[in-house]
């Protein structure tokens, strides 16, 4: 089985693309909880209507929330994943940990995607997202038509991808996960990385980073 991943770091960081890629390049499951909550409110769920006032300003949906969704996810899924956007806070990592330990495992490593706030804004009025499969991306990426280089669909602007909301997002992951991060980094499990660098070699270095990990469990 493969290691278990937590991607961390600011909207816009590049967490879904790296994501996306570590696992497809490792052979594990990949999720984005942020895709999750917005098919969620897309399809009316309980927990969409419940997330939708709070994605519309910016927001962290509670704790409680994201760990009613999360916990079956983690009863199903044991041992090896690649994950976006949970643990946002230090109550979800202290979730998260617990749920690990009852299966026996534990988090392998968390990656910390790292650019300025400059950056992330450029990122973010170009960003496009699919509503059919979730890929997410820059415009440059699509096809003609502004189709998805994936899956084919009409890919566009996400419709909380504002100045404001992601000004009041990028303020949420100050206060909230930062300390995450701050925890791993702790104790040895954290895996920094320049989100500014070009996309394939900011893969390149993860990858080579993720594979020292392995080896090391390997050899334990």
């Amino acid at each position: 089985m493969g290691p278990n991943l937590i991607l961390l770091g600011p909207p816009a960081s590049g967490k879904g693309t790296q994501g996306r890629r570590l696992a497809n390049s490792l052979n594990l499951p990949y999720l984005s909880t942020g895709a999750m909550l917005r098919e969620a409110v897309e399809n009316g769920t309980p927990a969409g209507k419940e997330a939708e006032p709070i994605l519309e300003r910016g927001g962290y949906v509670s704790d409680e929330l994201m760990g009613s969704i999360m916990e079956p996810w983690f009863k199903k899924h044991r041992k090896g994943w690649v994950l976006d956007g949970f643990p946002r806070t230090i109550a979800q990592d202290d979730d998260l940990r617990r749920w690990l330990a009852e299966a026996g495992t534990q988090v392998d490593a968390a990656i910390s995607l790292e650019a300025p706030k400059d950056v992330l804004v450029a990122r973010i009025e170009s960003r496009v997202e699919c509503p059919d499969c979730r890929w997410s991306g820059q415009t440059g990426d699509l096809g003609k038509g502004d189709r998805c280089p994936k899956c084919g669909g009409r890919a566009g602007a996400r419709s909380d991808d504002t100045l404001e909301n992601f000004l009041s997002r990028f303020d949420e992951f100050a206060l909230h996960t930062l300390p995450v991060i701050e925890r791993y980094a702790s104790v040895g499990g954290l895996i920094r990385c320049d989100a500014t660098a070009p996309m394939d070699t900011v893969t390149h270095a993860l990858l080579k980073s993720v594979q020292a990990i392995i080896e090391d469990g390997q050899k334990a």
